[in-house]
């Protein structure tokens, strides 16, 4: 099945719509949880339903080295091997795979599993890595990254990409962009020859360079893929170059496709992405906080490990009415955090995801009522 995507409602730049997939739909802008090995770690589908969860981000290179793709292939696909059954996205694995030599999983924060050992190499063919599994040696190309993606059964599916780290020389970045579009060109060949209902997203690259961004952006569009995300931020950048970058692609992509900012996740940078026209968001920062002790509030980010909470029998968000907020105090959810009970990680995540969908609702029926810049400007001063 291809997408669908309607917008019904704009305020400047934003937009709210709605996209269409084989397993249901999404209502945008949209803010995907990380479920790296087919799971949001703590939570079962439907505590992640009852959060207003819409859609759920799969990592390749982590299943494809375990369970492995035959097993997801086998149980149905994999929304029927997680039990979510509801609309998916996989990323190529790319990202994972230069992390193994660049160090930037702790930078972008876009899978849950940081363990990395080995070396990358990288050709104009495809990439060849080291398992941080067993260390065996695994090569993938471009089409083969589409082919384990077809398999594993996502509704989006990303093509390869080569992603820098931050900062790095314009030389650098115009190699990477290059190889990107020759492999975006490889990846969109591989499915175009498949009948499935996987829909290939490109991914735009460029670093923080304007010229090469519009580059990517440009030649990615003329291959008229279902969707295009913009990748290579949340890496180290400043927040103003994240904008500007964002405000350089934006208006170069086809206003009737999706578009995704990946790996960025912060309550003010999704606000700021969604103002320069940005549908789609993933990252991990709400479950990998709510594991250590962090709650995101209408007031702000709180840790709950501080003094101040030891005695507060009030909710966490008095604004939040997610399962957590409805029965548990802050005196509770403390005590569960220092005594490191792992029942304190599932009901943050709980609440914190709550708190995103809920946000993400909030962006769109101000596009809707066309006062978004009003509402940004508030979760802008107010963060």
């Amino acid at each position: 099945m291809a997408l669908k995507f309607s917008i019904e409602a704009r305020d400047a730049r934003a937009r709210c719509g709605r996209l269409e997939t084989a397993h249901g739909e999404l209502k945008t802008p949209a803010f995907m949880p990380v479920g790296t090995q087919a799971t949001v770690k703590g939570l079962t589908p439907e505590q992640l339903r009852q959060t207003g969860t819409q859609m759920v981000l799969a990592n390749t290179y982590h299943l494809m080295l375990r369970p492995g793709v035959e097993v997801i292939e086998k149980a149905g696909g994999l929304g029927k091997f997680s039990g979510w059954g509801g609309p998916m996205l996989t990323d190529s694995g790319g990202f994972q795979i230069f992390s193994l030599d660049r160090g930037l999983q702790n930078a972008r924060g876009n899978s849950e599993n940081t363990a990395a050992v080995g070396l990358v190499k990288v050709d104009d063919e495809g990439v060849t890595f080291s398992s941080h599994i067993d260390g065996k040696r695994i090569r993938l190309t471009p089409a083969e990254v589409v082919e384990v993606q077809n398999r594993l059964g996502a509704d989006i599916i990303m093509a390869l990409d080569e992603c820098t780290a931050y900062p790095v020389s314009i030389e650098e970045a115009q190699a990477a962009t290059e190889r990107t579009i020759r492999w975006a060109r490889k990846c969109l060949e591989a499915q175009q020859a498949r009948q499935s209902h996987c829909n290939l997203f490109g991914i735009v690259q460029g670093s923080v360079f304007g010229e090469l961004r519009q580059r990517c952006a440009r030649a990615l569009v003329e291959m008229d893929f279902a969707g295009y995300a913009v990748g290579g931020l949340s890496v180290g950048e400043s927040q103003e170059q994240m904008v500007e970058t964002l405000e350089v692609v934006c208006p170069l992509l086809p206003e009737e496709k999706p578009r995704y900012l990946m790996g960025v996740g912060m309550p003010r940078d999704m606000v700021l992405a969604v103002g320069a026209g940005v549908d789609m968001f993933d990252c991990v920062l709400p479950t990998r906080n709510g594991r250590n002790g962090v709650a995101f509030t209408s007031d702000g980010p709180i840790r709950l490990k501080n003094h101040c909470h030891r005695t507060d029998a009030g909710p966490l968000d008095k604004e939040c009415s997610c399962y957590t907020c409805r029965n548990f105090s802050r005196s509770y959810l403390r005590h569960l955090a220092m005594a490191g009970e792992m029942l304190s990680g599932i009901l943050l995540s709980i609440h914190n995801l709550s708190f995103y969908q809920g946000l993400m609702g909030q962006i769109r029926q101000s596009s809707r009522e066309g006062n978004f810049r009003q509402f940004a400007g508030k979760i802008l001063r107010d963060d």
